[in-house]
């Protein structure tokens, strides 16, 4: 059956009796997601390690906490073969391109110390040899050929199949064998013990079943869990409203996968927000619900709002540029993204990198967040969403347009921003 994710505010006592009875599956309990008051950094980018990545963070550790921000998301902080730490060999040499085991001590402390919370990449798809293709070690596994799935293209793996897609570039890890799943817990509790951080981004998450993630969550009981779940677009690229519900759905089923201990990152409104703003289609970001369009408009808690990433962002400011946000559009794309719900995140180059203006932008949107209390599951009213502009009224407190078009909530409201083709106001 179709998981349809119906909008938090409709989820009632009365409302849930109608939907069992039409046969709609209501949201299964999420865990693992933060206190819904949450606002990450993203606290890299593809080569920050160039610049000392620990050292990085650990001078910034008061820009971040003034900013507002309530978690960092680390790269990964095992040594690995590549640059950026996404092809990993031994988990617990902690020696890496982005600075020594002391300097990520360093800047774990200095988060903690502000009480924001180090949120750690876990790179478990796959594993890469010390000096081979599959001689693990710091750990090894019991059975370094059984730890593989039988279908990795090593061609010596005697694992079960992959429960999810294969990754030619990494060993894929049979999350299956009992080793795998014991090391993993093993190295993420001293990870979070010994080492200080308080959550995980799971990177690759399509490569294995999504019911191990809840497996791993529940075994280390993170503080907030989000996974690295990029739905493929298929078919039309240019298709909106109903046509985009299979994506979203693909995240929906992901975070179903886990039992509901993971939240997900919503690629869906990144796609969306994308096309509305560049090419003046902000009918776009309303479904036919009359809610948000990504997984924002169907399971709110457990989505991960950004523009962009280490992957998606341009090269020219440490990303690897498959699928960059239109710079001149990150002002109105940050108005939308930190006005909703969701748990937004903030890519480092647009807070550190881009300029004064964007900075701003993006730490006086953090406060009137913070001020009105928008949280993660905050109601949304849309207000306007056609070719020329977007509004909405979140959390029955704050007014937000975005878009060339006028728009105002009416008297009683105070605009408190403003910038290129976006607004905010407040009661």
């Amino acid at each position: 059956m179709m998981r349809i994710r119906m909008r938090n505010w409709l989820l009632t006592l009365g409302l849930s009796f109608v939907l069992l009875c039409l046969g709609i599956v209501m949201p299964v309990e999420a865990a693992y997601s933060g206190s819904g008051s949450d606002i990450m950094l993203q606290g890299f980018h593809w080569n920050s390690w160039q610049y000392g990545t620990w050292n990085s963070i650990t001078n910034h550790a008061n820009d971040i906490d003034n900013a507002g921000f309530t978690m960092v998301w680390f790269p990964p902080a095992s040594a690995a073969t590549d640059d950026c730490g996404y092809l990993p060999n031994q988990w617990y040499n902690l020696n890496s391109n982005h600075g020594s085991e002391s300097e990520l001590r360093a800047a774990v402390s200095a988060l903690n110390n502000r009480g924001i919370k180090a949120i750690a990449d876990i790179v478990i798809n796959h594993r890469v040899g010390t000096t081979d293709w599959a001689d693990f070690s710091n750990p090894a596994f019991d059975d370094n050929s059984d730890a593989v799935t039988s279908d990795d293209e090593w061609g010596y793996g005697t694992g079960n199949y992959d429960t999810g897609d294969g990754y030619s570039a990494g060993r894929d890890l049979d999350h299956t064998y009992y080793d795998v799943q014991t090391e993993i817990q093993y190295w993420m509790n001293w990870l979070k013990n010994d080492v200080g951080f308080k959550g995980w981004r799971y990177d690759y998450v399509k490569g294995y079943s999504g019911y191990y993630n809840g497996l791993y969550n529940d075994s280390t009981t993170p503080y907030f869990s989000v996974g690295e779940f990029w739905p493929d677009i298929t078919g039309d690229y240019y298709a909106s409203g109903d046509n985009v519900n299979y994506h979203r759905q693909k995240l929906m089923d992901w975070i179903d996968a886990t039992g509901g201990k993971s939240t997900a990152f919503d690629f869906t409104t990144k796609w969306q927000l994308m096309l509305a703003t560049s090419r003046s289609e902000y009918w776009r970001l309303q479904d036919s619900s009359g809610g948000p369009i990504g997984a924002i408009g169907w399971w709110p808690q457990m989505s991960v709002t950004f523009l962009d990433n280490h992957d998606t962002g341009p090269s020219p400011n440490g990303g690897q540029e498959h699928w960059p946000f239109e710079s001149s559009h990150l002002g109105k794309g940050y108005a939308y993204i930190l006005t909703h719900p969701g748990t937004p995140c903030v890519y480092w180059p647009h807070y550190f990198d881009w300029g004064s203006d964007l900075q701003n932008t993006i730490k006086t949107l953090i406060s009137l967040r913070k001020e009105k209390g928008i949280t993660s599951t905050s109601s949304v009213s849309i207000q306007a969403a056609d070719s020329s502009k977007y509004a909405a009224i979140v959390n029955n407190s704050l007014a937000v347009k975005i878009g060339p078009g006028n728009w105002s909530p009416g008297s009683g409201w105070n605009l408190r921003a403003s910038g290129n083709e976006w607004a905010v106001w407040t009661q």
